[in-house]
């Protein structure tokens, strides 16, 4: 549905002052608070009376809004955004509503929010930090498939205080400042305008509690740093840059969240005489002059192995040979890619006077 304009929603002009503004949002607001209205569209209508007042009650915001209509708010603010420097505890306070919905600051953004903002009330919960971790392999452990151990030093929960981050035996105790929350909020008045400022708690930094006696063993942090060592399956067929996600093998939340992630990014080492393209390997082989001109049988190296190939008389220098099947395993799916084989024919250097006479005798019947 499309956006009424907020000055139209609100009843006043364009050039409006605050404290018409104000008048106007406090008359709609006891009009439609669902505390007092118990019609079914009072929530939405409080929720419109209540977006129009906190975009045009701002300076900022409202100039915005005047240049860009609904797509200078829209593109610029998150919901959260729009609320957040807007003094709604005084005029709810004057209402004389108590608590749970005409709470004042945090109704607000319980109506829009809903349960989202009421999740993240007090201390934050976080996610553990995800951990990145580069493991080198040859070219032969990439075709195979290996398991390898590594150590990787993370964050973890403290085993002595588990995670209380206070001295087995004393106490923790809310934080009185901010009830346990973690935020305060701190307001200045700007001429007419009332701006709100959410914060971490000074008194227990916020953490939402006041810890006594810090753990001996973490320091009152709640964590320790040990290295773990971590199985790690590598599959057939990974190139450099493969990311193996290990799900919950990072960093421990400190604040009761889940665990973070393990991601290991593969590097192969360059290999010797390989040369690798995805699933096809690529080998130069020497052949002799003489190969290359009467035709040969030539064994060559594979990842599994030697194999043949047949010179036929006459080929010439970098020739390509396939060798079907004999390349990399084609990660996440069936069956190998292919090798092929460059030949590099060698001029023979130091030859014998006779061996220089015969070679003349054939020059010259080619000559004829």
């Amino acid at each position: 549905m499309q956006k009424r304009d907020y000055y139209e929603v609100l009843g006043v002009s364009k050039d409006a002052s605050q404290e018409d503004i104000k008048r106007a949002y406090r008359k709609l607001a006891v009009q439609y608070h669902p505390d007092r209205n118990k019609s079914p569209d009072a929530t939405d209508k409080f929720k419109e009376v209540s977006e129009a007042y906190a975009v045009i009650s701002d300076d900022e915001k409202r100039s915005m809004y005047d240049q860009y209509g609904h797509a200078g708010i829209d593109g610029r603010y998150t919901t959260e955004d729009i609320f957040s420097g807007v003094d709604f505890d005084s005029i709810f306070r004057d209402f004389g509503f108590g608590g749970g919905f005409g709470g004042g600051f945090d109704s607000i953004f319980d109506v829009f929010l809903g349960n989202r903002r009421a999740r993240t009330r007090g201390p934050r919960v976080q996610r553990g930090d995800d951990l990145q971790f580069e493991l080198e392999i040859t070219l032969k452990e990439a075709a195979s498939g290996i398991e390898r151990q590594i150590d990787i030093p993370r964050r973890e929960r403290c085993p002595v205080c588990e995670g209380s981050g206070a001295e087995p035996g004393t106490s923790v105790t809310t934080c009185p400042k901010c009830k346990g929350n973690g935020q305060i909020q701190i307001a200045r008045t700007q001429g007419n305008t009332r701006f709100v400022q959410i914060v971490p708690c000074d008194r227990c930094n916020g953490a939402g509690k006041i810890i006594e006696k810090s753990c001996h063993n973490c320091r009152g942090s709640g964590v320790v740093h040990p290295t773990r060592k971590i199985n790690v399956t590598i599959p057939k067929g990974v190139e450099t840059g493969s990311v193996l996600r290990l799900s919950g093998e990072g960093g421990v939340s400190t604040s009761g969240g889940s665990s973070g992630d393990l991601y290991v990014v593969i590097k192969v080492l360059p290999h010797e005489i390989f040369q690798r393209d995805g699933s096809t390997l690529y080998l130069e082989q020497p052949i002799s002059f003489f190969q290359a001109t009467l035709g040969a049988k030539v064994k060559v190296p594979t990842l599994d192995g030697a194999a043949e190939i047949k010179i036929p008389p006459g080929t010439q220098t970098h020739t390509l040979f396939r060798l079907k099947g004999k390349g990399m395993p084609r990660l996440n799916a069936y069956g190998h890619g292919d090798e092929f084989v460059r030949v590099i024919v060698q001029i023979p250097e130091n030859l014998s006077r006779g061996q220089k006479n015969l070679l003349k005798e054939i020059a010259e019947e080619f000559d004829e």
